[in-house]
């Protein structure tokens, strides 16, 4: 056996990750500068002696996250209103109380803008002992964060929205996955729940508004989609496995509420005459090809890009052929493209998000590991308080550009490092067959999906008259686990 695969796998990963970085031009480690500012930073006060700082610390505040999440960056709470509308709270994690603009902390932030994601390692956007501590809203700790108060009607649709700097604190600290079996009725209520007074009808107050908001969003043409991430599993140091990492009913309590609170947040600042960093998914170029692959499904949209009669396909997907429609939604989710970060102006028009099928949308609620967010609640927090933004319309404009750079860089490390892990597994199965799915066909290169494991890899042979939604059977060729390659051919 030679020396690389005598190593252990997570040591091996994590140094491939950290070669991945530097080559993209993210940032792996933190500078001496960061350090020795770290070692000066402490907890903010959360004494109310800001000006309109309010105590919020008996609302029924809980955290709802991954069961490994450490860094917590919302809180959510829901209360029933004398008029039979719902009161929605959502308190963000007040990172700019700490990590002040300009600061060392802040210029690593500003490098690589996003917290990257690997098998092996997370390198964190912020160090841990904010993320994950001072500037996270962990259980049972006072903390200052920026609340959002939204008035949601027995429609699902927003009556009003208001914010406020605040200290809250969690008072249960749930998990996805315990929070959906309990709502489904597949287990028992999560004790942290069960230990809370009145935390039960919270939550199930939650996750009824929710959906109301859900179903409202799609009425409007929203795009519901289901896609596999990869989840790679160690014992030990050992890779054992890549599993789908399906989401859940409790995910969609949070997607909902957050995307509620962009949206308000986009609307405020638009309000208040403050220029913003907004979130936009232009409408799809390639909406004949999504047009040709919803027809081979025996519906036809429109010729011109239609996110209504685009949504009532996927619904109708979703329920006749359930395990075929993460394929359908990977395929569609391709032909739409990425976000991006662009500057609004008051008073001028941008594009909104067609997935979400709104017109005002930014990034707000995760501050902890990402950096656009932590922009915004530095001009929210200047709203709130009546002072000027702390950022010119030149400095947005060329940290919405490295953003949207530093973003798509992040995301070929994590989907470099995903196939790095998936050679490992696959090292020793060279010559097996495969049904696959093509994710991208341009002069690149075509690239197809399988499911299990669930990952991308190369087509170096026979792709031909192939293009994005097409479904194949292939055979693995040849795997680099340095290179996180895993090339694969056509299999006639």
């Amino acid at each position: 056996m030679n020396t690389a695969n005598e190593q252990k796998d997570r040591a091996r990963l994590e140094r491939i990750a950290h070669r991945a970085m530097i080559e993209h031009g993210l940032v792996p480690d933190f500078s001496k500068e960061v350090l020795a500012e770290l070692k000066t930073t402490g907890e903010p006060s959360t004494l109310p002696d800001v000006p309109g700082l309010v105590d919020l610390r008996t609302v029924l505040w809980c955290s709802l996250d991954n069961d490994a999440s450490r860094d917590l960056d919302q809180l959510t709470a829901a209360e029933m209103m004398e008029n039979g509308n719902v009161k929605l709270l959502i308190a963000i994690a007040d990172v700019d109380a700490v990590v002040k603009k300009g600061s060392a902390i802040d210029l690593h932030a500003q490098q690589n803008t996003t917290s990257v994601y690997t098998a092996a390692e997370v390198f964190s956007m912020l160090p841990e002992k904010l993320s994950t501590n001072i500037t996270s809203l962990n259980f049972g700790y006072d903390r200052l964060a920026v609340v959002v108060e939204i008035e949601i009607a027995d429609d699902g649709s927003i009556v009003d929205s208001s914010f406020c700097r605040a200290i809250v604190r969690n008072k249960a600290r749930l998990s996805y996955s315990s929070v959906a079996a309990w709502l489904n009725n597949k287990d028992s209520i999560p004790m942290e729940i069960k230990l809370v007074d009145g935390m039960e009808e919270s939550l199930r107050l939650q996750d009824a508004t929710a959906e109301k908001m859900r179903r409202l969003r799609h009425i409007h043409g929203a795009l519901v989609f289901e896609t596999i991430d990869a989840k790679p599993i160690f014992s030990g140091d050992t890779l054992m496995d890549i599993i789908p990492d399906p989401r859940n009913r409790a995910n969609g309590i949070v997607e909902d509420f957050m995307i509620a609170a962009n949206s308000v947040t986009a609307r405020y600042l638009a309000s208040m005459d403050y220029v913003s960093v907004r979130r936009v998914v232009s409408t799809p170029k390639r909406w004949d090809r999504i047009v040709s692959i919803v027809a081979g499904h025996g519906t036809t949209l429109p010729s011109q890009p239609d996110s209504i009669a685009l949504e009532k396909f996927l619904v109708s997907s979703q329920k006749a052929d359930p395990l075929r429609f993460p394929d359908v939604s990977l395929s569609i989710i391709k032909l739409l493209g990425s976000g991006d970060y662009v500057v609004q102006i008051p008073g001028s028009t941008v594009e909104g998000h067609f997935g979400l099928a709104v017109k005002n949308y930014t990034h707000s609620t995760a501050p902890n590991r990402r950096y656009p967010d932590l922009i915004t609640q530095r001009i929210v927090k200047a709203a709130i308080s009546g002072r000027p933004s702390p950022y010119s319309v030149e400095e947005l404009t060329a940290l919405a550009q490295h953003c949207n750079s530093a973003e798509n860089a992040a995301n070929k490390v994590e989907r470099q490092m995903v196939k790095s892990a998936a050679a490992i597994l696959l090292e020793k199965r060279i010559g097996e067959q495969f049904d696959a799915i093509v994710t991208g066909a341009a002069g690149k290169g075509t690239w197809v999906r399988i499911t299990n494991p669930p990952l991308e890899g190369r087509l170096n042979s026979g792709f031909k008259g192939l293009d994005v939604g097409d479904t194949l059977r292939v055979q693995l060729t040849s795997t680099d686990v340095e290179r996180g390659f895993i090339d694969f051919k056509r299999v006639d």
